[in-house]
């Protein structure tokens, strides 16, 4: 079990992240288009989980954006963005944004994820959600990075990530 802030008041988060040289339980999730996902759907390819609590709020909307940017056109390599929102409002995001290089996955019928990953928000006003984190995976979906943000209204370390994949 973790502990993150939301507006500097901790905040208890349930599950065990992952960590680094580990392997990650596989998951199932749903995409926009209302199919159950997992690892091996994306299989053979390097993943960044890009975990926000919700695409409404604009932290999570500006690393959705960025990750878009600076991953989306790495070779090999699939940037997975990880939330409860319906996948009816993930993908109208990414269509108004313009977003091509994400792909959007629903927790909405597998909320097994957040704690079998370490992310679920246990106490607090956004109890039942993810916390903001992100996960960099090699091809054999080996942890190359783990960031659970410390403080869930900041931003990730996006260099880190990507170094990660360099």
């Amino acid at each position: 079990m973790s502990s993150v802030t939301f507006r500097g008041t901790p905040i208890r988060i349930e599950g065990n992240f992952p960590a680094v040289g580990g392997n990650v339980p596989d998951f199932c999730l749903t995409s926009t288009a209302l199919a159950d996902v997992g690892l091996k759907d994306f299989a053979g390819q390097r993943k960044v989980l890009n975990i926000v609590p919700s695409l409404d709020t604009p932290v999570c909307a500006t690393s959705t954006r960025k990750f878009n940017e600076l991953a989306g056109q790495m070779k090999n390599t699939v940037v997975l963005v990880v939330s409860a929102d319906l996948p009816f409002a993930a993908k109208r995001f990414c269509e108004t944004e313009g977003l091509k290089d994400v792909a959007q996955l629903s927790t909405f019928r597998h909320p097994e994820f957040m704690t079998a990953w370490g992310v679920r928000i246990a106490e607090g006003p956004l109890a039942g959600v993810t916390a903001r984190a992100v996960v960099v995976l090699d091809e054999q979906d080996r942890v190359i990075h783990a960031e659970l943000v410390g403080e869930i209204g900041n931003e990730p370390d996006y260099a880190a990530a990507l170094k990660a994949l360099t």
